[in-house]
């Protein structure tokens, strides 16, 4: 399987709370729900077109958590959506959890980077992390993510936990498609290409 990070973006790189005021106030962030005021049809269809692909999904615990409370309330058989991510295998890497509730479910724990390599040499299509920016952090810098989803969200939220904090492991990426939305969304769809390219100007030469 392909490993694929799905992630929520403000322009600032802002990854927390994008659903609601109230999804994740940890370390007293107040800025939840910056990511709904532009969500569109369009938008729906792409999210939805994405989640059909997936054999599994991998969670953060913290995300997982919110997903395994809110998802399975939504019982309408044509939510799409839903139906894939209530029915398909589910993932955490957690430190502290020891079963999950929200059936199917499979706890990560010691060394998630070798879990999750083993997982991606199952037969199937993709793997989807969706939100979990710790988690992705991680894997990212293990070399173990296949294609960023990045869909950016016209708004500073100012702070909040980033996708690429400070400090981070540098990374190279290769735009393979961007497309926006009505609403004002930018999709922009990468891979990984090694350490970052490092260039020098000349102000000669500005071919």
């Amino acid at each position: 399987m392909r490993l694929i990070l799905m992630e929520f973006l403000s322009l600032d790189g802002v990854t927390q709370g994008p659903g609601s005021p109230d999804e994740d106030t940890s370390d007293g962030f107040t800025g939840g729900g910056w990511f709904v005021p532009h969500l569109d049809d369009a938008f729906l269809r792409t999210i939805t077109g994405w989640v059909r692909e997936a054999d599994g999904f991998l969670f953060g615990r913290r995300t997982y958590e919110n997903f395994a409370r809110d998802w399975p309330k939504a019982t309408n058989p044509d939510d799409e959506v839903a139906r894939q991510l209530n029915g398909r295998p589910k993932y955490v890497a957690s430190r502290t959890l020891r079963t999950g509730d929200w059936a199917p479910t499979t706890v990560l724990s010691g060394d998630v980077a070798a879990q999750v390599s083993d997982l991606k040499r199952q037969p199937g299509r993709e793997l989807q992390i969706h939100g979990s920016a710790r988690l992705a952090q991680s894997l990212l810098a293990a070399g173990l993510i296949d294609e960023l989803r990045l869909i950016i969200a016209p708004v500073v939220v100012g702070t909040g936990r980033r996708l690429f904090p400070d400090g981070g492991t540098p990374a190279g990426l290769r735009l393979m498609r961007n497309e926006s939305t009505p609403g004002g969304l930018a999709i922009h769809i990468y891979e990984p290409a090694g350490p970052p390219a490092t260039g020098t100007y000349d102000i000669d030469d500005r071919r």
